[in-house]
């Protein structure tokens, strides 16, 4: 697998409930990171003194974030309806060449900015809320 264009990484909203993703419209710069909590079971039998962690045991999570120009489409009007309403719907992280990421999501925040000689910009946050799929592309 070659280099890959940053512009290429989405994040798609599933606009309706109904599976019709959409990519969220103004984004410069996106992220995808995954977590997994390790259990430490480390205990004075432990050989040598070194740590021991259970494999598997521990809450996973994912997080998105990206950020961009607002441009005040359908996708920005209900990335706000699902922030004031608490909503937790499917969005989809397509990272090129490699697969398609996809989960309940809750949005953690939701960030608004501007300059007097420049664009207005957002900067937006996810967690995930639930089991997610990877789907190989």
């Amino acid at each position: 697998m070659g280099a890959q264009n940053g512009k290429d990484l989405l994040i798609k909203l599933d606009l309706t409930g109904g599976g019709q993703f959409e990519t969220v419209a103004g984004l410069r710069a996106t992220r995808l990171s995954f977590n997994q909590e390790s259990v430490d079971v480390t205990s004075l039998e432990s050989q040598g003194g070194w740590r021991e962690l259970i494999g598997g045991a521990g809450v996973k999570s994912a997080a998105i974030s990206g950020s961009g120009v607002f441009k005040d489409t359908s996708t920005d009007e209900r990335a706000r309806q699902i922030f004031f309403d608490g909503e937790t719907p499917d969005f989809q992280v397509i990272i090129p060449d490699f697969g398609i990421v996809e989960g309940a999501f809750l949005i953690t925040s939701i960030e608004y900015a501007g300059s007097h000689n420049g664009e207005a910009t957002y900067e937006i946050a996810m967690a995930s809320a639930g089991r997610l799929t990877f789907t190989a592309l």
